[in-house]
C-alpha cells in the first residue's frame, strides 16, 4: 500500500511536517515542488519613501462615508 507523507528536504535533511512513517527502510518515490512552503515567504515591506505619509482619514472602524451615500446600497 502506498501512503503519503510530506515533508521538508533542507541542507541534506528531511524534516516531517506531519505524521512520520513507521518503516525502518523504504524506496521513496519523491516529487520536488519549486515554490516555497507558505511559512517560508519572506515579509514584504513598504519602501522606506512612504514611511510617515499615510494618514487616517475618520474612524478606521466605521466608514468616513454614511451608508445613505454609498452606491452599491441603490
Amino acid at each position: 500500500m502506498l501512503k503519503s507523507y510530506e515533508a521538508i528536504y533542507e541542507n541534506g535533511e528531511v524534516k516531517w511536517l506531519d505524521e512520520k512513517p513507521t518503516v525502518e527502510t523504504a524506496r521513496l518515490i519523491i516529487t520536488v515542488l519549486e515554490e516555497k512552503v507558505e511559512s517560508e515567504k519572506k515579509r514584504r515591506f513598504p519602501p522606506a519613501s512612504i514611511a510617515g505619509k499615510a494618514k487616517l482619514l475618520g474612524d478606521i472602524v466605521s466608514p468616513i462615508v454614511d451608508e445613505e451615500d454609498w452606491e452599491c446600497l441603490k
